[in-house]
């Protein structure tokens, strides 16, 4: 993954908008095969990483912004 300069809040705007569709592109597709096989393990472990992918990146985005208070 590419470092990306956030300096205003459209630059969030369009970085969080292209990190949810990596986020639903990688792990979405997941959740959605198991859920259509109704395969009851597979979609816990789908769910599991999707919300794994959602938090690490809220937390790369504040640890950018710790970054920059700590310069």
């Amino acid at each position: 993954m590419e470092t990306v300069a956030i300096e205003t809040r459209s630059d969030f705007a369009l970085w969080a908008i292209e990190r949810a569709k990596e986020i639903v592109a990688q792990q979405g597709s997941d959740l959605a095969i198991a859920s259509r096989d109704m395969d009851e393990d597979a979609i816990r472990e789908a769910g599991q990483a999707l919300g794994s992918a959602i938090s690490e990146a809220l937390l790369e985005v504040f640890d950018g912004l710790l970054g920059t208070d700590e310069g």
